[in-house]
């Protein structure tokens, strides 16, 4: 079976604000897939919180079994789904736009996304399982009730709280695997990991500005094709995405948090004109940079 793009389902236990699909809730999610899943815009939390799964998630085989948490990431792609008769599971899906909503994107740094995509999950320990759980239950009922005039606020401010719990979780536990690792590797495997966090760091401070791999390869002194073997190898991921990932966080930003006109937006990302600004926009959003601003600027 060919990709499918879902979305979340419906029902009593799918909760939303409204009948969008940016931010949707589901207390239970028994049922995987088949085929293959590519999520091109959006995001998703499980907490598996009975039997077993299995399946192949961007090359790697991940198992989740009671008390993990699982981070899928837009554009990946999971296959060959398994899981035991009584495998249940809570969900959080949310859009690129949502996160701005619920001000992830100033907490998350491109080191996270980049750990997160090689460590998708995390074995949550019972104080972890019970304070999630508190804030999963509290989260669902204050979705149910719609009644409060600032009811979109305060489910969003619910999320972000517990998202940032997870991130606190998924770091603690990137801390762990680092230390571990570095006991067993040899020096050739903690310069390649230092590397790829250099290389991180460098697109992070350019702000969207520097877009072309061979210029972080000559910052770093290597050639291109190696700065690619080692992202690869470190990561699972191809520089030019991630640099790709944080120019459109940087486009994002300035378009919903400032009045910048497409042209000083364009001057100030350094690209050629507002034309090809705008043409490269769309290619990755589907919209327009002044249709986006539009639609979300606060």
């Amino acid at each position: 079976m060919g990709i499918q793009n879902l979305k979340p389902r419906s029902g009593s236990d799918t909760l939303r604000i409204g009948d969008s699909d940016e931010l949707v809730v589901m207390e239970n999610f028994g049922a995987l897939p088949k085929g293959q899943l590519r999520l091109n815009d959006q995001g998703l939390i499980v907490i598996c919180t009975d039997g077993m799964a299995q399946f192949d998630y961007d090359g790697q085989q991940i198992r989740l079994r009671k008390n993990d948490l699982f981070l899928y990431m837009a554009h990946s792609v999971a296959s060959n789904f398994m899981s035991s008769s009584d495998f249940n599971c809570r969900q959080i899906w949310f859009t690129r736009s949502e996160l701005w909503n619920i001000n992830m994107y100033a907490e998350v740094s491109l080191a996270d996304l980049a750990y997160l995509k090689q460590h998708p999950t995390v074995h949550l320990t019972d104080d972890d399982v019970q304070l999630l759980d508190d804030y999963f239950l509290l989260l669902c009922r204050r979705m149910r009730d719609r009644s409060p005039l600032l009811y979109p606020d305060i489910v969003r401010s619910l999320v972000s709280t517990m998202m940032l719990e997870m991130l606190c979780m998924m770091r603690r536990d990137k801390i762990q695997k680092t230390v571990s690792k570095d006991q067993e590797n040899t020096t050739p495997g903690v310069h390649k990991r230092l590397l790829a966090d250099k290389f991180m760091q460098l697109v992070e401070q350019s702000d969207g500005r520097i877009r072309r791999v061979d210029d972080f390869a000559r910052q770093l002194n290597v050639t291109p094709k190696y700065l690619s073997t080692i992202l690869k190898e470190t990561i699972n991921r191809r520089p030019s995405m991630m640099i790709e990932h944080f120019t459109m966080g940087a486009i994002e930003r300035r378009l919903r948090f400032t009045d910048m006109t497409m042209q000083e937006i364009a001057n100030d990302l350094n690209f050629p004109n507002a034309s090809f600004f705008g043409k490269y926009f769309k290619e990755r959003m589907g919209i327009t940079p002044l249709e986006y601003r539009k639609k979300y600027q606060n």
